[in-house]
């Protein structure tokens, strides 16, 4: 069952990246075609971010349709396969599962088409800035998500168990419901902080969700490893054209959809308290711009020349692939300490 385990891991990440590869030259051509190009917020509002983004405006958004569609497509093959074929093939890769993945994939769906919409408000300059959410409105989306995830969890699924690493497990009642809540909104915040470059926010994610399948088949957790897995295919296939110069932008369909459901699947392996490390850079983004707030409030100045942090090195000089790839490199580092320490953790050495 273990091998099995692995050749479906892999199994799906391959077929994720090549369906990915596969239909992005239609969607490239309709995102070009209908010019839905990403809108630059305008200079009285962010007069260093303009400057330096100024030549990316009309780069097509919406990107992260690839990711997603590409993972509920798949989903849905391998479970209706089973359904009405039935067989080895479609019983042994089907990955939805009402325990494991039903979740992830929903809050998945649900927040990628609450994107979508914020993505196209600001691609036709609906909204303030010139388009598209704003951020406490985008907190109280990620909020609702949260709290529908929340209520899963404590009622549906019977679950108030938080794990603190090699202390041990605690079940804190109804207090996991606002603890959950807290870690879906901080994430979706930090990772949608982190889509500012070409293949930055990719980068990262892919990372973060390599180790988060990586534990999930640590704990036996087949399905959400697979699920996790198919993530990592599409994020692959989506990366190879988002890379400096970024054919197309993941947009708040990819980021907030992914970051939410990176907390999910934190929360579905209880290593929410591990996620900080495994995702130190959505970390390092958010707390640059919480930083930046809280010092124009409260001192009158900046610390930052430009926020979330990735846009200060940009306004110091230094090059955009610079910049993505040092943050892919702390992000590959910082995810293997939280790997191998969750396999530690989980006793997996001994």
């Amino acid at each position: 069952m273990e091998l099995f385990g692995i050749i479906k891991i892999f199994f799906l990440t391959a077929v994720s990246f090549l369906v990915a590869v596969s239909w992005t030259p239609f969607l490239t051509g309709f995102l070009y075609k209908y010019r839905l190009g990403k809108k630059i917020r305008d200079e009285s509002s962010a007069p260093i971010f303009s400057k330096l983004h100024r030549k990316k405006a009309g780069t097509p958004t919406m990107g992260g349709l690839l990711i997603w569609v590409t993972v509920l497509v798949l989903a849905l093959f391998f479970f209706l396969g089973e359904r009405w074929f039935g067989g080895p093939f479609f019983s042994g890769f089907n990955f939805l599962s009402r325990s494991q993945t039903l979740l992830p994939l929903g809050v998945l769906v649900a927040s990628a088409l609450v994107g979508l919409v914020d993505d196209y408000f600001n691609v036709r300059g609906i909204g303030p800035h010139g388009g598209g959410l704003k951020m406490r409105h985008r907190l109280l989306i990620y909020t609702i998500i949260a709290a529908i995830g929340a209520l899963w969890f404590y009622f549906k699924l019977d679950w108030d168990l938080l794990r603190v690493p090699f202390v041990g497990n605690f079940n804190i009642g109804w207090w996991y419901i606002p603890a959950f809540i807290l870690v879906i909104v901080s994430t979706s915040f930090s990772v949608n902080e982190t889509d500012g470059l070409d293949g930055l926010s990719g980068g990262v994610l892919l990372s973060s969700f390599a180790t988060f399948g990586a534990i999930a088949f640590m704990q036996g957790r087949i399905d959400l490893a697979a699920f996790c897995s198919a993530i990592v295919g599409a994020l692959s296939a989506f990366l190879w054209f988002n890379i400096n110069p970024a054919r197309f932008f993941m947009g708040d369909t990819g980021a907030m959809s992914l970051g939410v459901t990176l907390g999910v699947v934190a929360m579905l392996t209880n290593t929410a308290l591990l996620l900080p490390i495994i995702g130190f850079v959505f970390v390092l983004e958010s707390a640059s711009v919480i930083l930046q707030i809280l010092s124009k409030r409260l001192r009158g100045k900046k610390i930052f020349r430009s926020s979330p942090i990735h846009h200060h090195f940009e306004a110091i000089g230094w090059s955009e692939p610079k910049i993505v790839m040092r943050f892919w490199v702390i992000a590959g580092v910082t995810s293997v300490v939280g790997l191998m320490l969750a396999a530690v953790d989980f006793g997996f050495f001994s």
